[in-house]
């Protein structure tokens, strides 16, 4: 693979007819990657349960400590005046949109192949929908069960029983939800104990739904000491949950309110200041770039799809390395170093391709200044409202489907300290140094070759937000995109987009962390 000028091969040589290839290889996996998160469901669905759940957990705490009369309002503030139905709303949400996901599985588009007839050809993408497809079937039978149990706390026993019946008679749900389903339907129903009850029952719930479980156990035997102990433990880790949700609710209200402000004040300059404004900053400058599009073409199909999304799984999989045996640190490690791998190998191609050229001016300038940082935390506390407007209009376009980032599910569930670590290194560290050497650094200048500066800006944001994989993300990762082009053009330092993405990426995770934690 040479560097040369275009101008100097033939219409058709060798390194373009692989171009074309490799193109056509790329496509093909990028269009079924991108087909197949269609019908995947969002970890915003998983989110906003982890958070319903602080709220039932939290919803527990009797306020010991505060003054009678003004408790009450704090926890409306907090809580809302009814959180149990709250939550109770939010799932049964939930499991309507896996329920209107399950129905369209069942039921394809009449010019489409079904479901049955594409797994019987054994094909790949076929395959990742059964696997949705039970997904959202167990998802289903576990929302049945929290249902149940928040249905029997606000005295609706025969409707909660219904629900625990038509699990455990489901031939489609899990061993351990079946048992889960029968134990409940005998404490509720029959009233009546097994000696395993209180060991499963601990193993298999968690959180606000363990103990409605265990004081329903506790009270049907008698064990009044137990039902006290439980009372007191569950007081204890509402006050620590309140904390959570306080921090989950006010931190990103804090940024949302000082973005909101930073725009207002950014806009009334522009208005007032017009070129001399912060936002006109560099505006008129431009980048020299001496190579044409086709060494875009090289770096962007081969650098990076072909080396770090079909070249790299290859290999590592011939090899025989994959994370499908590994611990939870063992993953984290697999997913950090196969990031830096894929790093390399796109950054290599980069190199190689426009080594004949002198760089030009400014161009992956990391010189540090106060500007530059000024413009990526700047740029990171403005995209925080404009993110939150988009993400609301993205949900009602997506309802919940369209795939997401599968790192931000595993670190979800995560529990192990050291890996989390190590996947917050990946997230707020090696992704922003890559993705902004490769994505501003390079393809947005190389843009400005053909395109005007915010043309540029818009296509290598577009470009990203379909790098991701995940229909459900383009809109927003195109507008996070778009920022950070902004503000590298504006700070002519990749340093500043550098900033934003990594704030962005670190607050995700933060956030990660405390709901999952």
């Amino acid at each position: 693979m040479t560097s040369e000028p275009a101008s100097n091969q033939p219409w058709l040589s060798i390194k373009r007819l692989f171009l074309i290839i490799v193109t056509a290889l790329v496509g093909l996996v990028l269009a079924q990657s991108l087909l197949s998160s269609w019908n995947e469901p969002q970890v915003a669905s998983q989110l906003q349960l982890y958070q319903t759940d602080l709220l039932l957990e939290g919803s527990a705490w009797q306020g010991e400590g505060l003054p009678d009369d003004q408790w009450p309002t704090i926890r409306a503030g907090l809580l809302g005046q009814d959180p149990i139905a709250a939550a109770q709303r939010q799932y049964e949400e939930v499991r309507q949109g896996a329920t209107e996901t399950m129905a369209r599985y069942a039921t394809p588009a009449p010019s489409s192949p079904s479901l049955a007839d594409e797994t019987n050809a054994g094909k790949p993408l076929a395959r990742r929908l059964q696997n949705a497809l039970t997904q959202q079937d167990q998802l289903i039978h576990r929302l049945d069960i929290r249902l149940g149990l928040m249905e029997a706390y606000r005295g609706q026993t025969e409707a909660a029983v219904d629900r625990w019946v038509q699990v455990r008679d489901s031939d489609t749900a899990p061993a351990p939800a079946i048992r889960t389903a029968d134990t409940l339907v005998r404490l509720w129903q029959d009233r009546d104990t097994a000696p395993d009850d209180e060991a499963w029952l601990q193993e298999s719930l968690d959180g606000w739904f363990e103990y409605r479980a265990l004081d329903q156990l506790y009270a049907i035997e008698g064990r009044e000491s137990d039902r006290v102990q439980l009372q007191a433990l569950e007081q204890e880790t509402a006050q620590g949950k309140l904390v959570k949700l306080a921090l989950v609710g006010t931190l990103p209200a804090l940024g949302a309110v000082t973005g909101i402000g930073l725009i207002i004040w950014l806009v009334a300059q522009r208005v007032l200041r017009g070129s001399g404004s912060v936002l006109r900053q560099n505006a008129g400058r431009g980048w020299e770039i001496p190579w044409t599009g086709e060494i875009i073409w090289q770096v962007l199909i081969v650098g990076f799809f072909f080396v770090g999304q079909i070249l790299l799984p290859l290999v590592l999989g011939g090899l025989g390395f994959s994370s499908a045996a590994l611990s939870s640190r063992g993953r984290a490690i697999f997913s950090l170093v196969y990031y830096l791998l894929m790093a390399a190998g796109s950054l290599g191609v980069l190199w190689w391709s426009i080594r004949p050229w002198p760089l030009p001016q400014d161009m992956f300038s990391l010189k540090p200044s106060r500007s530059a940082l000024l413009w990526g935390l700047g740029g990171y506390f403005v995209a925080v409202p404009l993110m939150f407007a988009v993400a609301l209009i993205n949900q009602q376009i997506w309802q919940g489907q369209g795939g997401s980032n599968p790192l931000l599910q595993t670190v979800l569930e995560e529990r192990d300290g050291v890996a989390l670590l190590v996947f917050f290194v990946t997230a707020a560290i090696a992704a922003p140094l890559f993705e902004e050497a490769l994505f501003r650094g390079f393809l947005l200048p190389s843009l400005t070759r053909y395109v005007s500066t915010g043309w540029a800006i818009g296509l290598s944001a577009l470009i990203f937000a379909a790098a991701h994989l995940s229909l459900s993300e383009v809109l927003p990762l195109t507008l996070l995109g778009a920022i950070l082009g902004f503000v590298y053009t504006r700070s002519r330092s990749l340093i500043s987009p550098m900033v934003l993405h990594s704030a962005w990426n670190s607050a995700t995770m933060l956030g990660l962390f405390i709901l999952g934690g």
